[in-house]
């Protein structure tokens, strides 16, 4: 008997936090993103909140947390549930004492600014396409913000793949595009050093990936990294990838986040993109991001 009500307990346990999710969830763009509704990251997520969250970033690709108020050690630990965590390529924007986290920020310290990116437009982007097995995920979380400006635009690739015609799809399924570190450093941030370019150099993916848990396509390409594509004329490479630069950061493919004190954002890396607005500069942003990287066996994209 004692067992029958342990497995009532476990079930009624998971319908519990399966209702809890899936009802207090606010949607943010028209295809993609959701708000987690009165859920705190801090403390130690059980198992049931973990799947839960993990089901949700699967459907809606972007999570939206807001309210929190939690330290780096809470950040890292939270990220931890979803993989292995990467120490970026750019150690001098790490934190001195959780390197798992990366500070996104125009603020200076005793004349060295302490974050990448500082203050002014950031282009479209995939986080690490440059590298042979991408992360996953990321986890962005507001610290300090300015009054206003610094918007962060998220573009569903999934739903710009699905909604291109069939023709550009069987033309464009099953090629690789070459993807540059270095073409986004020089367009929107700040050179790399020797060790770091070697850590980075060009690389080849396909410009359509297969979401390695959802099995959905995306278009796996973007504005701030993507140069070429592979084995086409150098015309035809650069007249289609115009095109679908446009096409994939139309408005209905595009969720603007206009962030609040306490935010906390998290996407999947596998099939959205995402740039930001400039800022102020006379006023101080921090940022600070957790890069969660893939299993082995899902790591690299096809």
């Amino acid at each position: 008997l004692s067992w029958y009500f342990h497995q009532m307990s476990v079930q009624l346990e998971g319908i519990r936090f399966e209702a809890l999710f899936m009802n207090c969830t606010r949607s943010l763009g028209a295809s993609f993103g959701a708000e987690v509704l009165d859920f705190q990251l801090t403390g130690t997520p059980s198992g049931n909140d973990i799947a839960a969250i993990r089901e949700l970033w699967a459907e809606h690709k972007l999570l939206l947390f807001r309210d929190q108020s939690f330290d780096e050690a809470a950040l890292v630990g939270f990220s931890r549930q979803f993989g292995d965590l990467e120490i970026h390529v750019r150690e001098e924007y790490l934190s001195p004492e959780h390197p798992e986290v990366l500070y996104v920020s125009n603020i200076e310290r005793d004349g060295q600014r302490i974050g990448i990116l500082s203050d002014s437009e950031v282009g479209w982007h995939y986080d690490q396409i440059y590298l042979p097995k991408p992360a996953v995920g990321s986890l962005l979380m507001a610290d300090t913000l300015p009054p206003e400006g610094g918007n962060t635009e998220f573009a569903d690739m999934c739903a710009a793949w699905e909604a291109l015609p069939e023709a550009t799809r069987e033309k464009l399924d099953g090629c690789l595009a070459n993807q540059s570190y270095e073409a986004f450093n020089q367009a929107y941030s700040v050179p790399t050093n020797n060790k770091q370019k070697a850590r980075s150099p060009d690389i080849h993916h396909p410009i359509v990936r297969t979401h390695p848990v959802t099995g959905r396509k995306a278009l796996y390409l973007c504005p701030g990294m993507t140069t070429e594509i592979v084995g086409w004329h150098a015309d035809e490479s650069a007249e289609m990838l115009v095109f679908l630069f446009d096409w994939t950061t139309k408005p209905e493919f595009v969720y603007s986040h206009a962030w609040q004190p306490g935010d906390a954002l998290m996407w999947d890396n596998a099939c959205t993109m995402h740039r930001r607005d400039p800022f102020d500069p006379h006023h101080d942003r921090l940022m600070k991001r957790t890069t969660i990287l893939p299993p082995a066996e899902l790591a690299v994209p096809y």
